[in-house]
């Protein structure tokens, strides 16, 4: 069998060619069309914003820093102006329930010329009604009536008090009230004894008469309360007289304004029809600054309930609002009612209402992180509350845990409609859809942003714009092409593919605003590739910490791992470290031993609990490929044990059952492994190796141990034939690789990559099963056929 070639070092960097770019700035550059990149999802938002049915919002699927937020925005901008204008939206004083308060809806921009209006008409009205009741004018008709309604009880005392001097009795009036007393003559009243004097039949007689009298007297003074109630019924209406003529002449003045507008017409007449219903009451409140806090819906007269609070406000010239919440709790979603402190008690009104978001967005668009969305206690139901019943009422949190302690506001519900959009990740989208019955009916259309896309010449030039439209967007320099070129690299670095660009654009845009930093520093008039080199090489210093420590212990022999020599059953495995938003691999030993057993593979990582259900998934597939490849011939005799030595947390995934079949085969054939090579890579049943993830990372961690100990040319790595496509590594890598310092081999199967690593034939079994005398599988078969004599042999030593 030829002996297998290495990877070239074309083959390990796939470039981008700034040539082929075509520009030599990147300011010459057209806008991106978000539709280049994300064509699918760029037409299902044009497909939800377009259906104005009930329940198709929409929600963004997408991987954070992909420019989800961003797309979208301009999505919805180029929106703002289709679509029927939305409304200004107030709330006014209720007349007939001072607790609800009411909704008003104006044509947009009109909203805060109200409440001006209402505003200058309250402080108009506050000297107007101070006038009125303080003229000359009024006062002399108030006292007019007061004099009539004095002289009404005084003529009313002083025929009583003739008639009774007709009879010879005289009507007193005493601080106790008034009496009647039996006259002597005209100036003085009969004493006891003198009465006493009087014949029997005078004195019957008098006594007659003053006992009539005084039931006359009684009748008459309980018609005085009636009188003045009277006489306080007619200064009212004078009162409202007076008013009447002032206030309307107000009113009338402000309807014109409002002509085309019937409930404002009805608003300002109920204003008319309660200022002169309250009348003089409103010149004797309190006018003081702290007229808004005494106002409350308990009752209390102030002119500051015809004041307007407008909750929403649009422009004037119709465009739709586009509202983006980045703090969806309830109250900013819903709204709330303000509270204030008035005598020891929490009070509000009206103008204490505060519009959310769902409020500002009526009529247009409201933007909603998912993940935020629903980290809110009863935002994520106070929402679906809202978009089912298409009206929004403003809930509060006290209500819904019921512990509110005092009556509560209850204003008027307003009508919704809204196109709400979700941005989400997909694990957020799939999860709704599953758990939560009520989603799909509210979310109809889904739009799903692509995480890469294919490094075709097209999708590169877009990329290139999407580059440029970042540094147009920041005021950055332009970028040379060469310069573009390297961040399409790193893009695809990102991507993990050579063959695809990663649409996670955040880590792009951080090293573009670096480079454009290290321009700016050297006087340069537009970014380069040094310029886009040094950023990258910063980046990488600033994550190096962790991998730094881990390459130490390997140098200074803590962590043992081998660069040269052989060793039977031992393996350089490669293992990947996530940190955050970077990643590195270093190398992990990997061992296998043998002996006399029942065909058990002993997973060790497994046994104590580090392993995950994947990496024990990946030896259990060892178990099947040993049993299809040499049980044939014989039953499988032996126990195995793998372990990644010196590993101290979890072990997750298969990129590593590779290496571990090597090891296990090594070990039972006897047969030594050149420590100078790294193994990664999966298998399945059938020894085929299969594609791994973190193949540029793994090929660098072994390669930089390497470097640290000196390359001798006979070091490299061994990856899956299919990971060949996904090779961007480093220009050190890729340069000892053309030296042939280093190496990188791609395998299809585990018999190429024995014999890489062994430097033995693997050997084909022939029609009969038999392998080539001197293969590696032959000896593999040697050492199964010695551990299966071995366990007959003890098993004829046990019998009696």
């Amino acid at each position: 069998m030829p002996k297998l070639a290495p990877l070239a070092a074309a083959q390990l960097h796939t470039a981008c060619d700034p040539e082929a770019l075509g520009f030599q700035r990147s300011d010459e550059l057209p806008e991106l069309d978000a539709a280049d990149l994300h064509g699918r999802a760029v037409d299902a938002i044009h497909l939800g914003l377009d259906i104005a049915g009930e329940g198709f919002n929409l929600f963004v699927l997408g991987d954070a820093g992909s420019g989800r937020h961003e797309i979208v925005a301009r999505l919805l901008d180029e929106r703002r102006q289709e679509g029927p204008p939305p409304g200004d939206w107030c709330y006014v004083w209720n007349f007939e329930h001072a607790s609800r308060p009411r909704l008003l809806r104006l044509p947009c921009g009109r909203g805060p010329a109200f409440r001006d209006d209402m505003q200058h008409f309250v402080e108009e009205l506050i000297p107007a009604i101070a006038a009125v009741f303080e003229g000359d004018e009024y006062r002399e008709r108030i006292e007019a009536l007061q004099d009539e309604a004095k002289q009404r009880e005084e003529t009313a005392l002083r025929q009583l008090g003739d008639e009774a001097q007709q009879l010879g009795i005289a009507l007193l009036r005493t601080p106790h009230g008034f009496a009647f007393l039996p006259m002597k003559d005209t100036e003085n009243t009969l004493t006891q004894e003198e009465f006493e004097k009087l014949p029997e039949d005078r004195q019957h007689a008098l006594g007659e008469h003053i006992k009539a009298l005084r039931e006359r007297m009684h009748r008459l003074v309980a018609e005085f309360p009636r009188w003045r109630r009277e006489l306080q019924n007619r200064i009212r209406d004078a009162g409202r007289d007076a008013l009447g003529a002032t206030v309307t002449h107000m009113i009338e003045e402000l309807k014109p304004r409002y002509a085309d507008l019937p409930e404002l017409c009805e608003h300002l007449d109920e204003v008319l029809k309660d200022i002169i219903a309250s009348g003089e009451s409103l010149h004797t409140s309190p006018r003081s600054d702290e007229d808004t806090e005494t106002l409350t819906f308990s009752g209390s007269i102030s002119v500051q309930r015809y004041l307007v609070n407008v909750l929403v406000a649009n422009p004037a010239d119709g465009a739709l609002p586009v509202v983006y919440e980045d703090h969806p709790t309830l109250q900013n979603l819903v709204g709330r009612i303000d509270h204030l402190v008035h005598m020891g008690t929490l009070v509000s009104n009206f103008t204490l209402i505060r519009a959310g978001a769902l409020h500002r967005a009526n009529g247009g668009f409201l933007v909603l992180d998912a993940m935020k969305l629903l980290a809110q206690p009863f935002a994520w139901e106070g929402l679906k509350r809202a978009l089912k019943s298409g009206r929004l009422r403003i809930e509060s949190l006290s209500e819904l845990i019921g512990v509110a302690g005092s009556v509560q506001l209850e204003p008027e519900p307003m009508p919704l409609e809204l196109k709400l959009i979700l941005i989400g990740e997909r694990v957020i989208y799939y999860l709704l859809g599953q758990y939560d019955p009520e989603f799909p009916a509210l979310f109809r259309i889904n739009a799903d942003m692509e995480s890469e896309i294919v490094r075709s010449a097209d999708n590169t030039a877009a990329y290139a714009r999407l580059i440029a439209a970042l540094a147009r967007r920041a005021a950055l320099p332009p970028l040379s092409a060469p310069a573009m070129a390297r961040l399409i690299d790193q893009a695809a670095r990102i991507a993990g593919d050579a063959e695809r660009l990663s649409t996670h654009t955040q880590p792009i845009d951080d090293r573009l605003r670096e480079a454009a930093h290290f321009a700016t520093a050297s006087g340069a008039d537009r970014i380069e590739r040094d310029h886009v080199e040094a950023a990258l090489e910063a980046h990488r210093r600033r994550h190096e910490r962790i991998r730094l420590r881990h390459q130490q212990e390997i140098l200074r022999g803590q962590w043992l791992v081998d660069t040269d020599g052989s060793h039977v059953g031992q393996v350089n495995g490669l293992a990947v470290v996530p940190l955050g938003e970077d990643s590195f691999a270093h190398p992990v030993r990997i061992t296998a031993t043998v002996r006399v057993g029942e065909g058990e593979i002993i997973d060790i990582e497994r046994e104590v609990k580090l392993g995950g259900p994947i990496h024990s998934k990946g030896v259990l597939i060892l178990s099947s490929f040993m049993a299809a490849r040499f049980g044939w011939t014989m039953p499988l005799s032996l126990k195995a044990s793998l372990v990644f030595e010196q590993s101290y947390g979890g072990v997750e995934g298969d990129s590593a059952s590779l290496a571990e079949l090597t090891a296990l085969l090594s070990a039972l054939s006897g047969v030594a492994v050149r420590q100078a090579l790294a193994v990664t890579g999966s298998v399945n049943q059938f020894g085929v190796v299969q594609p791994v993830g973190g193949i540029n990372e793994k090929i660098e961690g072994f390669f930089d141990i390497c470097v640290a100990r000196g390359l001798s040319g006979a070091q490299g790595v061994l990856i899956p034939r299919a990971n060949v496509c996904h090779l961007m590594l480093r220009a050190d890598v890729v340069e000892a690789v053309r030296s042939r310092r280093f190496s990188v081999w791609a395998v299809a199967d585990v018999d190429e990559a024995l014999e890489l690593l062994t430097g033995v034939p693997a050997g084909k079994p022939d029609a009969d099963g038999a392998m080539p005398v001197g293969s590696l599988n032959a000896k593999v078969l040697e050492g199964l056929k010695k551990l299966a004599d071995l366990r007959a042999l003890a098993g004829r030593l046990d019998r009696p």
